[in-house]
């Protein structure tokens, strides 16, 4: 069963703001398992680096929650 996430962040630009512009996504995130208790942020970040072809340093998460 697909664990659904909502979340709010930045990408491009995060680890430098003047070298960049920054845009601002919000949205559902569908996963296969859900995220692990420990690491949530990271993993997040990771998988939204590889959905959008970049860093994961350059993907700020301004909020994120579960969805029931």
């Amino acid at each position: 069963m697909a664990t659904k996430y909502y979340t709010h962040f930045l990408t491009g630009g995060v680890k430098a703001p003047a070298a960049g512009a920054m845009h601002e996504w919000s949205g559902v995130v569908e996963l296969h398992h859900p995220l692990e208790s420990t690491r949530e942020v990271r993993q997040l970040r990771l998988l939204l680096a590889l959905n959008f072809n970049m860093d994961s340093e350059d993907i700020l998460i301004l909020h994120w929650a579960r969805l029931h």
